[in-house]
């Protein structure tokens, strides 16, 4: 494909994602509440990938391995978030945002959710994505050790992150612990596996991608600024302050453990 044609790809792309995201908006007008992005997220960057398979001739091993990779992340991560928000419904993450919008500068549901949740979350998902979307543009080479290095990679934070969930649902069921901090499995390495997990998955695919030549290599950009988002921006930096009020023991916690990167805890 010529850079041209990469282009017009990459463009056709943000406009799919920017029409789903209007839908989905719509919905949420109807429900007054927008915390179910989160789950639709995942699930709009296989999207992603998908509209961009039978446009694209890239290496079948390559698109094949990129497609079924995101596809089981984004279908477990999807089903698992919406059905969270299903049985606990809104998030306060959002709420507050509304609210803070509303507040300070007189805006309405409708507009704060279309400026604020729905447009940025189409544009960030077109972005992060953007090594399963661009790793399917070349057709050789095929995929070597650096592509199946990345494979493994991204298997192994789909499963770091389905076990991290997994533990923390099985924490939460139990009225016992109501108030308390989960610090055993995963969380007694990491205070973010599920995070740790996803950063994990788009490197993985990013290798992948980067293997295919100069087109795949650039769309670094996507696990840059997912990593990004996920420790310095709206991920441990919201999920902690939120916590940190409700949860006598987890300041004790936070000293402790690895806030990333799985490491043994420090000693008291």
């Amino acid at each position: 494909m010529t850079l041209i044609e990469i282009l017009t790809l990459l463009a056709v792309n943000l406009a799919v994602i920017t029409g789903v995201m209007l839908v989905l908006w719509l919905v949420a007008l109807r429900l007054k509440d927008v915390s179910f992005i989160d789950g639709v997220w995942p699930l709009g960057m296989l999207l992603l990938a998908l509209v961009t398979w039978p446009r694209t001739e890239g290496d079948p091993t390559r698109t094949l391995l990129l497609l079924w990779l995101v596809g089981v992340w984004a279908l477990r991560l999807g089903i698992h978030l919406l059905r969270r928000w299903s049985l606990h419904g809104a998030d306060g993450r959002y709420v507050a945002i509304v609210e803070s919008q509303e507040k300070n500068k007189g805006w309405s549901f409708g507009k704060t959710a279309l400026l604020f949740v729905f447009l940025p979350q189409g544009l960030l998902a077109w972005l992060t994505s953007l090594p399963v979307q661009l790793g399917q543009v070349a057709y050789s080479p095929t995929v070597g050790w650096i592509g199946w290095i990345g494979a493994g990679l991204a298997v192994v934070g789909i499963a770091v992150e389905s076990i991290g969930d997994a533990q923390l649902s099985a924490f939460r069921k139990d009225p016992a612990n109501k108030g308390k901090v989960l610090d055993t499995g995963l969380w007694r390495y990491t205070r973010h596996p599920n995070y740790f997990g996803d950063a994990c998955v788009w490197w993985g695919l990013y290798l992948i991608a980067a293997e295919s030549g100069w087109v795949g290599a650039a769309s670094i950009l996507g696990p840059i600024f997912l990593t990004f988002t996920l420790t310095k921006w709206s991920g441990i930096g919201i999920t902690e302050k939120a916590i940190h009020g409700s949860r006598p023991g987890y300041a004790d916690y936070v000293a402790r453990t690895s806030p990333f990167i799985p490491w043994p805890p420090k000693k008291a």
